[in-house]
């Protein structure tokens, strides 16, 4: 079982794919297989970001959630 990536290294291999597809030398499969790639780690990206913003709210002392700054 693969073992899950961080934020910070899908966000590093989506740059690497975002270069690959930009560069033009490769085939159309190829393309279409990077940009499939690309969508998956976007898709990936933006759940763990909202996972995130979720944990970013806090409990202040009066038991009511609220946002932190």
């Amino acid at each position: 079982m693969e073992e899950e990536r961080t934020l910070e290294e899908e966000l590093a291999r989506l740059e690497e794919v975002v270069t690959d597809l930009e560069d033009g030398s490769l085939s159309l499969e190829e393309l279409f297989v990077l940009y499939e790639e690309g969508v998956g780690l976007v898709k990936s990206c933006s759940g763990k970001i909202d996972t995130v913003e979720k944990k970013m709210l806090q409990i202040d002392r009066e038991g009511k959630l609220s946002e932190m700054a």
